[in-house]
């Protein structure tokens, strides 16, 4: 419960109901508390839907789940279990944040008749903004020299914490969607030579604006780049994309860095390319699961950086995205065109 998206005390649930007159009804996550979401964007949808929380929805199925027509749910969060989205028979829409939906199950979904969306254009330039922190951060070893400079035993500045220059680098870009082409963007200001591998070839004018060279093999790509970004989406052609023989053909000094999803990565054989020094370092953003266990080897690795999913954690996407998850939602119950549908491919 505590990842989905915004859920109201059952005092404020019953204030909100008074205040907000007959509008649509919603299932959404708490408002504040460890995993709540600020009441500024709860506030958003609250401008226009009616509001229930998952917990008052238990405790009343039979009152509230016979109005709800839209269900919000934030970034790759888990749905309920398939018996509560059946005793949702006026849902009408899902309306997930971000851009990867495999933590939805589309095929059940779309026979309850039920639409999802999810917000792919709005996250882009945060994720692409992520993508270059994570890789200045690796190679520049920013959080090292953070630890060095706070650490009470700390005396003298060591001059054996050498990083990797960007500026002039090779980056390989394994997607170039739409955020693969913003960092794409965001590279050419440290003047890197960028390779990228996608499942089609952009446009040669857009090849052009980001000095941007196709390869059409990946293992190309991976031998000659000093950093890899990896930027798909999560599918079945994408899981497990890079494992050891991936890892196997890129320089010892290369630096991987993944803002998809952890899956996309097979971990054991990252942890042995970093033991081994198969390749010098790894920036993830992304694991499997998340946040790994105590004791997973990657958490005692000096030479990887493990943020925890903040690829779209700004203030400004975030608002962006809820507005997003409330124009999708409001598309469906008005029967207007939808600006973002997911549908089965």
């Amino acid at each position: 419960m505590g990842y989905w998206m915004f859920l109201s005390t059952s005092t404020n649930l019953n204030k909100l109901h008074v205040m907000q007159g007959e509008k649509p009804w919603a299932l959404i996550s708490e408002v504040g508390g460890e995993h709540g979401y600020l009441e500024e964007l709860a506030d958003i949808l609250q401008q226009h839907f009616r509001t229930v929380c998952y917990s008052e929805l238990l405790l009343h199925r039979e009152l509230y789940g016979p109005r709800i027509q839209a269900l919000f749910i934030w970034k790759f969060c888990p749905l309920p279990d398939r018996s509560l989205l059946m005793s949702l028979p006026a849902l009408k829409v899902i309306s997930s944040g971000g851009v990867g939906v495999d933590h939805l199950d589309l095929t059940f979904i779309n026979s309850l008749g039920v639409k999802v969306t999810n917000t792919p254009h709005v996250v882009s330039d945060a994720t692409a903004d992520m993508a270059m922190a994570l890789l200045l951060s690796s190679a520049r070893k920013i959080l090292e020299g953070h630890r060095i400079s706070v650490a009470p035993e700390t005396t003298k500045i060591p001059q054996r914490l050498m990083g990797f220059e960007v500026t002039g680098s090779t980056l390989g870009i394994i997607g170039m969607g739409e955020i693969g082409y913003k960092i794409a963007q965001r590279s050419r200001g440290f003047d890197m030579k960028i390779l990228y591998h996608n499942r089609t070839r952009r446009a040669v004018e857009e090849e052009r604006e980001v000095e941007a060279c196709y390869c059409e093999s990946l293992d190309d790509l991976l031998r000659m780049s000093d950093f890899v970004i990896v930027a798909v989406n999560l599918n079945s052609d994408t899981t497990g994309l890079i494992g050891w023989r991936e890892m196997s053909l890129m320089k010892p000094t290369a630096t991987l860095v993944n803002i998809s999803r952890g899956l996309v990565v097979e971990q054991d054989a990252l942890v042995k390319a970093l033991q081994t020094g198969t390749i010098h370092a790894a920036a993830l953003d992304v694991t499997h699961p998340e946040p790994l266990p105590r004791d997973h080897p990657l958490l005692s690795l000096p030479n990887v950086l493990i943020t925890p999913h903040l690829g779209i954690n700004t203030y400004t996407t975030a608002r962006r995205m809820v507005q997003r998850m409330l124009d999708n939602a409001q598309a469906v119950i008005n029967g207007l065109s939808i600006p973002d549908e997911v549908k089965l491919k």
